[in-house]
């Protein structure tokens, strides 16, 4: 074997070894993290709270997952939308193979796609104590249901509703368009810096959910929330930092706050890792709530982009260390013993995120 074919294929192996290792563990008071407080097993933050907590390793399932028979059940509709019907994203893409970097520019990708058309599922939860013709508040949710409806969201908010805890909220979870990252629709919808995704939802989902379901949303973004996780945690802050008039609370688990926008946007070159190394500390502070977690075994450079810029677990850290810096009504959870999308963990701490991020609506606003 030659040298240069030995030496080829040391750095292609070296690469995939590289890119399908599992995650480190990292640890909370590590070098460089933000100063945390850790909780006892089971135990979740205070609600008056903006700060930084840790939960884990072991978690306690929260009783408001659980059915109550006492408590008045919503009802769940879905709808689905084709996107020849749409004005935006009209048609979808789709990528051939994933791409390669750019020898001109390291912070993107060369994607080869072709365009698809696509069905998109919309799945409506409607609880008990809407009075019709009323505008309801409501939560947007992405990566909704492709097929039969989860009932884990309904149950918590069927509890959370009943004991008073949130106002009577519609929530609206929104199946992606299909596929993941640079050059999907999902990519497409949820990490390019815009707001086109919130002018999607508000011109062609919105309309069609009061139409179908038969219910009026309120136009207050203080009344107004959007949650998600991975990419669709990203999505979730898009929305709210573009359209703060549209959007103001925020829930997001693993949020992909690291770049992976696709095309490359020269006014947004770090895609959404720019929210904390240079957004939000340059800009003038938002009117919005958020909560953000992340696991500690997170993604960490999970593809052939080594731009220093794909670390879950460091771009949840510095986003609590600019959001405490600029005053934001924040919270943070570092769930140890939890990977990508922290659902060991969300069991215990869902509840009281929700509860969390709606905290204070119809009583004060967002600062």
């Amino acid at each position: 074997m030659s040298k240069l074919l030995s030496t080829m294929l040391i750095c292609l192996f070296g690469t995939l070894a590289t890119a399908n290792a599992e995650p480190p563990v990292r640890q909370f008071d590590a070098p460089g993290s933000p100063s945390f407080k850790v909780l006892e097993t089971g135990e979740n933050p205070p609600l008056d709270a903006y700060d930084n907590f840790v939960i884990g390793p072991e978690y306690v399932s929260a009783p408001e997952g659980k059915v109550a028979q006492d408590v008045p059940r919503g009802k769940v509709q879905q709808f689905t939308i084709d996107s020849t019907e749409t004005k935006i994203y009209n048609p979808g893409i789709a990528r051939n193979e994933f791409g390669t970097v750019d020898p001109k520019n390291p912070k993107t990708l060369i994607v080869d796609t072709h365009e698809i058309d696509y069905k998109r599922q919309i799945t409506v939860y409607i609880p008990a104590q809407y009075e019709a013709g009323t505008e309801a508040p409501f939560m947007v949710c992405h990566d909704g249901p492709k097929g039969k409806p989860s009932m884990e969201l309904p149950r918590i908010l069927d509890n959370l509703i009943a004991q008073k805890r949130i106002p009577p909220i519609i929530l609206i979870q929104i199946a992606n368009g299909g596929g993941d990252a640079q050059g999907h629709q999902r990519g497409k919808e949820y990490d390019n810096m815009s707001a086109l995704f919130a002018e999607y939802i508000e011109t062609e989902v919105l309309p069609r959910v009061e139409k179908n379901c038969n219910v009026k949303l309120t136009k207050d973004p203080e009344g107004r929330a959007a949650m998600g996780s991975s990419s669709g945690g990203s999505a979730a802050l898009i929305m709210a930092w573009f359209r703060p008039d549209l959007y103001r609370r925020v829930l997001t688990t693993s949020g992909t706050f690291v770049n992976q926008a696709w095309p490359f946007d020269p006014e947004y070159p770090d895609g959404a890792w720019g929210f904390h190394s240079t957004i939000i500390p340059n800009s003038p502070k938002k009117p919005i709530r958020l909560f953000i977690s992340v696991g500690d075994r997170d993604l960490l450079n999970p593809n052939v982009m080594r731009d220093d810029m794909h670390d879950w677990v460091l771009a949840n850290h510095q986003m609590a260390k600019v959001l405490k810096d600029k005053g934001y009504e924040y919270q943070y959870l570092f769930c140890r013993n939890s990977g990508h999308g922290i659902r060991n963990a969300k069991e215990q701490f869902l509840p009281h995120a929700i509860e969390w991020v709606w905290a204070g609506y119809g009583d004060k606003k967002i600062k």
